[in-house]
């Protein structure tokens, strides 16, 4: 699909400075523009490659002024970096934009779907699942019984949704995400061996939830594991069982979250860290990467180490580390002149 620069600028609200008919049917980074393509610039430090894009179309901020002469087609916006994530979704919209059942696909006959949806083929519906208006589900995909998708919610191709599970609307779950497998409960025996103790609670993911490849979410053993509103998971990351994760919080990639925890609301969590089990960590709290919680976190607190410290003690003591042999010397120095 081909758009004109003027229709571009449109949907932006920019003005075009260039050619206002000139056409774009694809996207690029500025220093690989070519013909037929729509680029951006946001970053002043790559500012040079305008003057030799062979990109038609570059959108800048309006306080742009070329230097040199220019063959692109600019259109000028408040913010270039906004603009051209908004043209992101509204390229992938279109892209994405299926509808229909595919065959072979299998739907219960008493599984229900509402308006404009696309299920793709080889795809599973059981009983009593209901999904939403303009839900897409991306071949290769199983919903258990009693699965409900809200409106708008994206499932990629492999994504396996186990039984009870609630999703809200416009959620993205990426492929191989599993949501609602068995949590990990096993009681020991006095043999040695483990009774597996069933897993009876379900997954309530709230509205406007990512969740990254491969990533699982496991059901709760009694009430749900809930994922609150506007939480972005990135890929393969673990969430136990009975887990709750507060509004607008960010966990990166391998990171494991032990069952029945609490973490607070607008958190930023980085990758590999291990959060052990029945602990709370408060509101905005920040983890380092490769961090270990062991114990509950107060609201705000910046954390980096294993076992986690203040992210300002441990910087501290991480420069003492470095100076450890140094330091082990002198001090053997000093014991050695004190008995001389």
């Amino acid at each position: 699909m081909k758009f004109t620069a003027q229709q571009i600028a449109g949907i932006l609200e920019g003005d075009v400075v260039g050619n206002p008919d000139v056409e774009v049917s694809k996207l690029s980074k500025i220093e690989e523009g070519f013909k037929g393509s729509l680029t951006f610039l946001a970053n002043p430090k790559y500012k040079h490659f305008i003057y030799n894009t062979k990109a038609s179309i570059t959108i800048v901020n309006k306080s742009f002024v070329p230097e040199n002469k220019i063959e692109t087609t600019l259109i000028k916006v408040d913010d270039a970096y906004l603009a051209f994530s908004k043209i992101l979704e509204y390229y992938n919209s279109i892209k994405l934009n299926k509808e229909g059942i595919e065959q072979p696909s299998f739907i219960s006959e008493s599984a229900q779907y509402g308006d404009n949806v696309y299920i793709g083929a080889f795809s599973y519906l059981g009983d009593n699942v209901s999904i939403g208006n303009n839900v897409k589900i991306f071949p290769n995909t199983y919903l258990g019984d009693n699965t409900i998708i809200g409106d708008n919610t994206i499932v990629f191709s492999g994504a396996k949704i186990y039984s009870d599970t609630i999703i809200g609307r416009n959620c993205v779950i990426n492929s191989g995400v599993v949501i609602g497998a068995d949590g990990f409960g096993f009681a020991p025996s006095d043999n040695g061996s483990y009774h597996k103790i069933p897993q009876i609670g379900n997954v309530i993911i709230e509205d406007y939830v990512d969740i990254g490849a491969a990533t699982t979410i496991d059901r709760a053993t009694l009430g749900s594991t809930i994922i609150r509103e506007g939480v972005k998971l990135d890929n393969h990351i673990q969430i136990a069982h009975n887990v709750e994760i507060g509004r607008n919080t960010v966990i990166a990639a391998q990171t494991g979250v032990a069952g029945s925890s609490k973490i607070g609301k607008n958190c930023q969590i980085g990758g590999q860290v291990g959060i052990a089990g029945h602990i709370t960590l408060g509101d905005n709290v920040r983890i380092q990467a490769q961090s270990g919680i062991a114990r509950n976190v107060k609201d705000n607190e910046i954390l980096q180490g294993s076992p986690a410290i203040a992210l300002t003690d441990y910087n501290k003591s991480y420069v003492h580390f470095k100076n450890l042999p140094k330091i082990v010397r002198n001090i053997n120095d000093l014991e050695k002149n004190k008995w001389e």
